[in-house]
């Protein structure tokens, strides 16, 4: 499948959304709300919660599945009260010793007035700083789309998952055409040259790991993602904190990075 039908895929109605994982993969879930600072953002949701016999605090930007949740949900493009509740809740599983997943599915953070006056970048920023240095295991999963520093703000994590369908990109694809090539009709040539599917982000060592489709048997498919974070939590767990936040950092830092041969 091209990029673009993987982005295509990745929009697509009836695709689930955080809410159906949270739903499937945990029991006995608690929601928590607020950033103490402003108010609640419910593109962003967060709380507590067993996954199989591990407490953990999950995090996730929530799109919603009808209109009306849609437009309630700011259509999964979280303001900078949402990134500070997901930040609170981080540093609370810090403090407990949980276990941090993170679900990930927007086309990026509200870029309106209202967030920019609230120190939309700041939060951002202080997610990406905090969650370097954050002394529990964190797991981020690509689920939809994976849209640039609003898709980044819960995923400076261990392991990076994404479903086979589920793109990450920079830009999103038509704001690349429009800057690129000034024609947003070139967003299939754009969606193509960015690298935005998860076998890419693999190649290039954003992501560890692709989770195959299978919304048909939704269980089943939810069951086997559990069992592979229930896998990675237990190797990171074992780690000193220091050697984790060690690989933690390697692993970004080691990003983008290339070494350039001369042809014999």
């Amino acid at each position: 499948m091209a990029a673009y039908q993987k982005l295509k895929a990745a929009r697509a109605n009836g695709r689930p959304t955080a809410s159906a994982y949270i739903r499937q993969m945990f029991e006995n879930t608690l929601e928590l709300h607020g950033d103490r600072k402003f108010g609640d953002d419910p593109a962003m949701l967060g709380g507590v919660g067993w996954l199989g016999d591990l407490p953990v605090t999950y995090i996730a930007i929530e799109k919603g599945d009808s209109t009306q949740e849609r437009i309630r949900r700011n259509f999964g493009c979280p303001k900078p009260e949402g990134y500070r509740k997901a930040l609170r809740l981080m540093q609370q599983a810090e403090k407990f010793h949980r276990p941090v997943v993170c679900l990930v599915d927007t086309s990026g953070a509200y870029c309106g007035e209202d967030a920019e006056q609230r120190g939309q970048g700041q939060a951002i920023a202080d997610n990406l700083l905090h969650m370097m240095q954050l002394q529990t295991p964190v797991i981020s999963v690509v689920i939809g789309e994976g849209g640039s520093g609003g898709a980044l703000g819960i995923a400076v994590a261990d392991r990076v998952y994404m479903l086979e369908n589920a793109v990450y990109s920079v830009i999103s694809p038509e704001g690349c055409a429009s800057i690129i090539w000034k024609d947003a009709g070139m967003v299939a040539q754009a969606a193509e040259h960015l690298r935005i599917t998860a076998t890419d982000m693999v190649e290039l060592g954003v992501a560890e790991r692709v989770i195959p489709e299978n919304f048909e048997q939704f269980d089943q498919m939810c069951e086997q993602l559990k069992t592979q974070l229930l896998s990675d939590f237990a190797a990171l767990s074992a780690l000193p904190a220091e050697q984790m936040l060690q690989q933690r950092y390697a692993r970004f830092r080691s990003i983008g990075q290339y070494q350039e041969t001369e042809n014999a």
